[in-house]
């Protein structure tokens, strides 16, 4: 048996959460003490994984207690039944990281991507979410990176992709010289400077831009086909180059 404390524990949830469950008729504790405590069995914590599986999918409340209180219910299907909604977020939630990766390198003049590209993975309903969402998630860097881009004239555009391409391209022909050395480094220096051209970045974005190009699909890609060890060794040179800030 459980106390209410040990389930909360367990599930991660709130005494409270569960005095409410218990009020609501959705999950009644196995017994309750002479002295009113509320006491859990196994099966109460089974029926209580239903309950947030249900809430993980966006059911109400009302609606999980009809589905539990369904004669019909059957556990081990309601399980199979989770895992494919679970696997189908997955896919879902893969395709939107797909194309924020993707959006990322249009937004630093590395791709072009269409209409359909940009929205792609989003549903016309979620859509105005999804949009405050990143907002709120990436603030400023993420408003300032779309206006930036958008106020160049397609000359400016064209002359910013060259110098990226230019900047990538010397560092792969530098790679001889070694990850610190001061070839390389200048030329961070100028990937720093070329980064302003979308938002200013923080030491800590820089660093993640380096991470990104080696873990990313799509960045690993786009340099190795410069080089096949520039992912790399752009992580491993833009490490040192931020570290050296850092001391700064």
């Amino acid at each position: 048996m459980y106390t209410i404390r040990q389930l909360a524990n367990l599930a991660g949830v709130s005494r409270r959460t569960l005095h409410y469950y218990d009020e609501v008729e959705l999950l009644k504790p196995a017994k309750v003490g002479e002295n009113g405590y509320r006491y859990y069995d196994d099966g109460s914590l089974l029926q209580l994984q239903q309950i947030l599986l249900y809430k993980e999918l966006g059911l109400q409340l009302s609606q999980i207690k009809n589905i539990l209180g369904d004669p019909d219910f059957d556990i081990l299907s309601a399980l199979q039944i989770h895992r494919q909604s679970l696997q189908d977020k997955i896919q879902h939630l893969g395709t939107l990281i797909q194309t924020v990766d993707s959006t990322l390198l249009h937004l630093m003049g590395e791709i072009e991507m269409n209409e359909e590209n940009i929205f792609e993975g989003f549903g016309e309903e979620k859509q105005k979410q999804y949009e405050a969402e990143a907002l709120e998630r990436w603030g400023d860097h993420a408003a300032q990176s779309i206006q930036l881009w958008n106020s160049y004239s397609e000359e400016r555009k064209g002359e910013i992709k060259q110098e990226g391409s230019q900047i990538y391209q010397g560092i792969a022909a530098n790679m001889d010289e070694g990850a610190d050395s001061p070839e390389i480094q200048a030329l961070l220096a100028r990937w720093h400077e070329h980064t302003r051209c979308f938002y200013e970045p923080t030491i800590e974005i820089l660093e993640g831009l380096g991470n990104m190009y080696y873990d990313n699909p799509d960045f690993n890609a786009k340099f190795s086909s410069i080089h096949p060890d520039l992912p790399a060794f752009l992580k491993e040179a833009i490490s040192i180059y931020v570290e050296i800030l850092k001391t700064k």
